[in-house]
């Protein structure tokens, strides 16, 4: 197995950068990721279930990785307020989500009606529609949506 890895990283070819794979078209325009996997709409082979669980558990330990880095107040949270954080930054990236500062704050004061309602009162929240309902749903009261029980 080593041998044919190493051969089709170097025929496939890869393209990196700052030590990062992205997703590319190949000679023949279609669109690839990784090493040569064909993900393009006319003919690629996509993606498995498998593979994208894999990527999403990745991204959520990221952005808990991020979210407990920038508000020592996260790991405090319920399971249910740590999830609605992490369905916003997963979706704005951490960078936007920061600019929330009157929302983050009640976050982190308890004040879990106020967030809810600066979360609400964004364009943000008119952007992604239920999506900020859910979430708003989420911090006010920490419950789940039925939705997602």
């Amino acid at each position: 197995m080593e041998k044919i890895v190493k051969m089709l990283r170097l025929h496939e070819g890869e393209v990196k950068t700052n030590g990062r794979h992205l997703a590319y078209r190949c000679p023949a325009g279609m669109w690839t990721i990784g090493i040569g996997r064909n993900i393009d709409i006319n003919g690629g082979i996509g993606l498995s279930e498998d593979e994208v669980d894999y990527l999403l558990t990745n991204d959520v330990n990221r952005v808990v990785k991020e979210l407990g880095g920038a508000f020592p107040w996260f790991s405090d949270l319920d399971e249910v307020r740590r999830d609605a954080l992490i369905d916003i930054c997963f979706n704005i990236g951490l960078p936007r989500l920061q600019g929330f500062q009157k929302a983050l704050t009640a976050m982190a004061e308890g004040n879990y009606e106020a967030a809810s309602t600066e979360f609400l009162n964004s364009r943000w929240a008119e952007q992604v529609g239920k999506r900020s309902q859910h979430i708003a749903d989420m911090i006010k009261t920490g419950k789940y949506p039925h939705e997602f029980i």
